[in-house]
């Protein structure tokens, strides 16, 4: 019997029954991979559940009892914070990030933390052997019995060893790495990708077992391969920072047990990843004072207000067209806020660079850092230097008027504990709460008057 073949996208799962240079899908070129077409499984559905294999029938929503999911807290609070609390059982986490940031030795060491705790601990790594594990274990110093290491691709042996250990939680180093015997195309393409975590996410769930796979990325940051993974598991996490830098963010961007959008801030040493209790603190630690283009801002990440230094520098062009350079922010929204500084306010910015950067290796993308931008682009451009003990929140218009921000109260709070003594916002966040004693907190409508305030009234320098 003829086998039949199907030619799949690597990129984005696109299939297709011959082959074509660029993906309808997701308009990649030279990305269709030839694979044997396998035949369709007898049951239906992903898994099936370990108490009954009777088919389910729909019932009331009202019928249904639901339960607080039970959490396994780690000693990583900020571990815990992005998971939503804790470790949930039987879910399956996919963490991604760039090759060296840390994602193997955060979970070699929430592996460890989970084994002093008497639960059994599988770690299967498919790029490096039991040797090495061991050699980067002794560098956390970490020694314990419940924790098991296995070095091994193949899923069917991976299977077999979770049927004999019967762990509680299982780590897979990485995804990418894993295949099915079955399956003819090559470990880390579409087919093997999607098998292995669809077979992972049915013994998670039946077993109760929580299960971390490791992602590779590509150049543009995303997880490396179809874009079903993301959807078939139940949290994504993504591991951020910059190499030559020792502080790593993680960043939970889907989470079926809690929320979305918060972080946990590490700082890595010899001795592993140690989380950073007081962000703000380190995001500031080296600012200069009386320096032109500096402002700060505090902003939401999560549930967590973060403090953070916004850096501006404006130069006249040397060429026909200015260059608009950021980093950690959208260079799209530097433009905009530009045009707004021209039109609205009447700073001449069309013959001039604009050099914009976010300190710490922090990505913010919320509006409320609108007028911190504007007033780092103008405090550079008139090399005016801001007052030191100001913090700026507030969205700007494109007619230049200062739009509300959310949870203006953590915000204050925040830049309070500090020690900032003057903090500018929105003037429509002005009501319904108080400001803490020893802080003033002025309301502004227009960036113009915002500039007024943060450049010009400089009497508390």
């Amino acid at each position: 019997m003829k086998k039949k073949t199907k030619f799949v996208c690597q990129e984005c799962g696109y299939e297709s029954a011959k082959w074509m240079g660029k993906c309808p899908g997701c308009q990649t070129w030279n990305s269709m991979v030839e694979e044997i077409e396998r035949g369709k499984p007898a049951t239906r559905g992903v898994f099936i559940h370990s108490s009954s294999n009777a088919i389910s029938k729909p019932v009331p929503i009202t019928t249904i009892t639901t339960s607080q999911e039970p959490r396994i807290v780690t000693n990583l609070a900020e571990f815990n914070r992005v998971l939503g609390g804790g470790i949930v059982k039987g879910s399956l986490v996919l963490i991604g990030g760039d090759p060296g940031i840390g994602k193997s030795t955060l979970l070699l060491q929430v592996s460890s933390q989970l084994a002093l705790k008497q639960y059994r601990v599988l770690y299967i790594s498919g790029e490096e052997s039991v040797k090495q594990t061991k050699l980067r274990a002794d560098r956390l110093y970490i020694s314990t019995d419940k924790l098991y290491v296995l070095a091994e691709t193949d899923l069917e042996y991976i299977h077999q060893a979770i049927e004999e250990i019967q762990p509680d939680f299982v780590v897979i180093d990485s995804i990418q790495t894993i295949y099915r015997a079955e399956i003819t195309s090559a470990p880390g393409s579409v087919s093997q990708v999607r098998e292995c975590t669809g077979e992972l996410m049915r013994i998670a769930k039946t077993k109760g077992i929580a299960i971390f796979i490791v992602g590779h990325v590509t150049k543009e940051g995303s997880i490396a391969g179809p874009r079903i993974l993301e959807h078939m598991v139940d949290t994504v996490l993504y591991f951020e920072g910059e190499r030559h830098h020792t502080y790593r963010i993680l960043r939970a961007v889907k989470n079926r047990f809690g929320s979305t959008n918060e972080i946990g801030i590490f700082e890595m040493r010899e001795s592993g990843l140690l989380e950073v209790e007081n962000p703000s603190e380190v995001f500031l630690e080296e600012r200069s004072s009386g320096v032109a283009g500096s402002t700060v801002v505090a902003s939401m990440e999560g549930t967590r207000p973060v403090l953070v230094e916004i850096q501006a520098l404006i130069s006249p062009t040397s060429f026909g067209n200015p260059r608009r350079m950021a980093t950690g922010i959208d260079h799209n929204r530097v433009s905009l806020l530009m045009a707004v500084l021209e039109k609205r306010v009447g700073l001449l910015l069309q013959n001039q660079d604009a050099y914009l950067k976010v300190a710490g290796g922090v990505k913010l993308d919320e509006p409320a850092i609108d007028l911190a931008i504007a007033v780092s682009i103008a405090s550079s451009f008139r090399d005016q230097p801001t007052n030191p003990s100001d913090v700026i929140i507030g969205e700007v218009g494109l007619t230049g008027e200062v739009r509300r921000v959310s949870r203006i109260e953590q915000r204050v709070q925040e830049a309070v504990k500090l020690g900032f003594q003057r903090i500018i916002i929105p003037k429509n966040n002005l009501g319904g709460w108080s400001a803490p004693e020893g802080v003033e907190v002025i309301g502004v409508s227009h960036v113009a008057e915002a500039l007024e305030y943060a450049l010009e009234n400089r009497n508390a320098i």
